[in-house]
């Protein structure tokens, strides 16, 4: 009961932040409506964004303004395996920097060895990301959202509880480098080592994770050449044949994103077809998408499209890790769903009731595939991956 309450408190202080900074209500169809910004300097606080060209400056929350000392905070503890309650596993033990801040596993796995129904989310461009896992529309600030890997415990993650709460501060506070990393990020603080200050922290470290240096990008600005493939796949993607475009457009190729100066924000989540188990319009258990929070019918299946950036070294695919290649995707949207013949999860996901119209029959060559893979490796920024800002302190030199 007393974590139930510590936990609620944190959760306030990040639903004021999101309170104060989403301009208009979301919902669950169409595609976002924004604004950009080119300014990239954060008046009054001294930080200043070093953005790729054409990004926008992101949306920061009033109660927690980017800082040097916050996210080199940040960055110490999303590397700290003592973050966790066995001291086992941190936050980078599910996103590897040199995977784009996935973990290359089906699905993830917690600190206690629990095994987790959904496959771990990239962070590169989290920033941009008005929601943030899977299918909870709820969760819309990185400091909100980090309180799910902290405290939960179905399944467990990190495993902070009642019984181990204290004792993890401790660890903090009696290694040589924390207080005055502490101290440096939250001046003037009697007591800066506390979870609010951890979390925030972390979510300023997140923030800085910005890939936009893909071959991709370089070919925007008119250094490199595509190929003649990934040139023909680039067309294809955003073509009405393909169709690609329809959910992974613009900056950060996907369809929610929020910004310094967004004005209409829309969170659409979708049924791409995946499942149907038996006919019934069933996903499988603890895999239902938004029906499992609004338990309406018109929900099942329904799920948050990702971003492709960085989508070539992001395997395996989809919510539950189900397709292991770039290929194998591609053959499912081509089909217009997947049909799975045998076994518990048979069923025909292409006549599923919920599917998305942007999803049907796509007469795809051997060539086309070929073609469309190759351009999405393009997307690969080899900078982000190896990015000294982005790795881990602890490690010796």
């Amino acid at each position: 009961m007393r974590m139930q309450r510590f936990k609620q408190a944190l959760l306030g202080l990040a639903g004021a932040a999101v309170a104060a900074g989403t301009l208009s209500l979301w919902g669950c169809g169409g595609s976002g409506v924004t604004v950009n910004d080119t300014a990239q300097t954060q008046p009054g606080n001294g930080w200043t964004w070093q953005l790729p060209a054409n990004f926008p400056t992101p949306k920061v929350p009033a109660d927690n303004p980017m800082s040097a000392a916050k996210v080199e905070l940040g960055r110490f503890l999303f590397y700290d395996k003592r973050l966790s309650g066995n001291g086992t596993q941190s936050c980078a033990s599910c996103h590897h920097q040199d995977k784009a801040f996935t973990d290359g596993r089906i699905t993830a796995v917690g600190s206690t060895g629990a095994i987790h129904p959904r496959n771990s989310q990239g962070l590169a461009n989290v920033a941009y990301h008005p929601t943030l896992t899977w299918a909870n529309p709820s969760l819309l600030s990185l400091e909100a959202q980090m309180q799910v890997p902290l405290f939960s415990e179905t399944p467990v993650e990190l495993g902070v509880n009642d019984g181990n709460v204290a004792e993890i501060l401790a660890r903090l506070s009696g290694d040589a480098r924390y207080p005055s990393l502490f101290a440096a990020a939250y001046p003037g603080v009697d007591a800066p080592i506390s979870w609010a200050n951890i979390t925030r922290a972390i979510a300023s470290f997140q923030r800085t994770l910005i890939s936009g240096h893909s071959r991709y990008d370089q070919f925007l600005q008119g250094t490199v050449t595509l190929t003649e493939s990934e040139r023909r796949g680039l067309d294809l993607f955003n073509s009405e044949k393909a169709e690609c475009f329809h959910c992974h457009a613009g900056f950060n190729f996907n369809d929610q994103v929020v910004h310094a100066s967004t004005q209409v924000l829309d969170i659409p989540f979708h049924n791409t077809g995946l499942y149907n188990l038996g006919g019934t319009g069933n996903f499988p258990a603890g895999n239902q998408g938004l029906f499992e929070l609004t338990e309406k019918p018109a929900d099942r299946g329904r799920f948050r499209a990702a971003s492709l950036r960085n989508v070539g070294v992001t395997a395996p695919y989809m919510h539950d890790g189900s397709m292991a290649t770039l290929e194998e995707v591609l053959d499912f949207y081509a089909a217009g769903g997947r049909h799975i013949t045998s076994g518990p999860n048979a069923g025909d996901g292409r006549a599923h009731p919920n599917k998305s119209d942007l999803i049907s029959r796509i007469d795809l060559t051997t060539q086309d595939k070929a073609d469309l893979v190759a351009f999405l490796k393009t997307l690969t920024d080899s900078d982000f991956l190896t990015n000294p800002k982005f790795s881990n302190p602890h490690a010796a030199p």
